[in-house]
């Protein structure tokens, strides 16, 4: 088949939207079952995978077949996250409105590099900046990126600090990089995520330049035994322990870091959600007076995956870090888009969050995460009446459990998890093996607590 024969199928395909009919319908099944097809699949279900090894095709290959071999094989051989029933790595759902709009998003297919690419993604960004920022109580003006995720959000973050601090000292990074600079000082959590970790590493600050604070049972920083900060120092801080779900005292390390002139960051991948809900917004206490945050809206709020946010307060900070130049570049004097990111090209994010956003508005996300809490204490409740401990103190959305020896808890997580009715992660909690429980969809319901209390109970 030569291009033009290529280049009238395509045309074709696009004109009698046969092809999108019959992967709508695909989706549509997909959809009907997500609630009761096994969490994980089954290993009939892997073995089917293997049917996808081939050679890379020679010559372009029938439409039709390659959406029916998706559905067969793929379909099947997905996490079903969207569902219920999925509990591992706090991994959201996705609301309805969310997923439609990004259906539409993924035909307008927009590059949100410049406002002159993609007015409607530019507008849609600034719309949902200004929003977040009402949301979490954070100060007027604040900017935001829109990321892949909290990953890359806490680079941008910890990037924007770095040169900051740098700067303060008379140091350009952009201009003269990192050999030679003056030396910053990073305190962190001795239970940090690794994604900071690893954004430390891509920053050039390895671990030995970091001073590790002392934190409680509950993973929580100690503020008795926090290391000195002064003006050069970047302060991390957590908005959620990965494990546990714990807040450190987050007003407190605000101010202590205020009045050294440090830089915060605080990372609150799932939990800076809980600075929106009137019941749990004591717990993100202060989070205001911080000068970055980073979030996902793919988890706790439920927007569809591959939606993180970095947010911060001195936007200039955050926009020299991110800098691009090229005579190629068409700036404007709305939004563009790429001075807030690393990426220039990169899907617009913003449809299906500010669609999300709009659809719930603050009331509804107030009920959306009291609705999560109160799972999580369903189960939480239901684990001990069990029999069960529960290691941690229940204040968001994470559970940490246990059996009462180590070979139990192992064994029962691999039941768990090959059962294809429930999936929670295993984790270490204080030196012992542990069940990690992250309750973060809408679609989990009292009945989905219930059965899976009952699996945990008769494995």
């Amino acid at each position: 088949m030569n291009f033009e024969e290529l280049h009238s199928d395509m045309n074709k395909q696009i004109e009698t939207k046969e092809l999108f009919e019959t992967s709508k319908m695909y989706a549509y099944d997909y959809m009907d079952k997500a609630k009761t097809m096994d969490v994980f699949p089954s290993r009939d279900s892997l073995a089917m995978l293997d049917d996808l090894s081939e050679p890379m095709p020679g010559s372009p290959c029938q439409p039709e077949e390659i959406l029916r071999l998706l559905h067969e094989t793929g379909s099947r051989n997905t996490v079903a996250q969207t569902g219920g029933r999925y509990f591992g790595f706090v991994n959201g759902s996705a609301t309805p409105v969310a997923l439609a709009a990004k259906w539409l998003a993924d035909v307008w297919d927009q590059n949100t590099a410049l406002y002159v690419i993609s007015p409607i993604a530019a507008k849609l960004e600034d719309l949902c900046e200004k929003w977040l920022a009402e949301l979490f109580g954070l100060p007027s003006g604040t900017a935001a990126g829109f990321v892949s995720g909290s990953s890359t959000a806490i680079i941008c973050g910890l990037a924007a600090a770095r040169n900051e601090l740098l700067q303060r000292q008379g140091w350009n990074v952009t201009e003269k990089g990192l050999f030679g600079a003056p030396q910053i000082r990073v305190v962190v959590g001795e239970q940090a995520h690794s994604s900071v970790w690893k954004a430390l590493s891509l920053l050039g600050i390895g671990k030995e330049n970091a001073a590790s604070a002392p934190v409680d049972r509950q993973g929580r920083i100690r503020m008795d035994a926090l290391p000195h900060i002064d003006g050069s120092t970047l302060l991390i801080v957590q908005a959620g322990n990965v494990n546990g779900g714990a807040f450190d005292p987050i007003d407190d390390l605000c101010c202590t870091a205020s009045k050294a002139g440090a830089w915060v960051h605080v990372d609150g991948a799932f939990g800076l959600w809980a600075a929106a809900c009137e019941n749990k917004r004591h717990l993100t206490m202060g989070i205001e007076k911080a000068d970055s945050w980073s979030v996902d809206a793919h988890k706790t709020l439920n927007a569809p995956y591959d939606c993180g946010i970095v947010l911060c307060k001195n936007r200039q900070a955050l926009t020299n870090a991110m800098q691009s130049a090229g005579s190629y570049l068409q700036y404007s004097e709305s939004r563009d888009g790429m001075l807030y990111t690393p990426e220039m090209s990169r899907r617009a994010r913003s449809v299906e969050l500010w669609a999300t956003l709009k659809y719930l508005g603050k009331s509804g996300i107030d009920e959306l995460v009291n609705h999560l809490c109160a799972m999580t204490e369903r189960f939480a409740e239901g684990l001990v009446k069990n029999g069960f401990v529960v290691e941690n103190e229940v204040v968001f959305n994470q559970i940490v459990t246990r059996c009462s020896n180590p070979d139990g808890t192992a064994g029962l997580l691999e039941k768990i998890q090959a059962s294809g009715k429930c999936w929670c992660g295993g984790t270490v909690w204080n030196g012992e093996p542990a069940i990690r429980i992250s309750v973060c969809s809408w679609q989990t319901t009292a009945k989905d607590i219930d059965e899976c209390l009952r699996l945990f109970a008769n494995l």
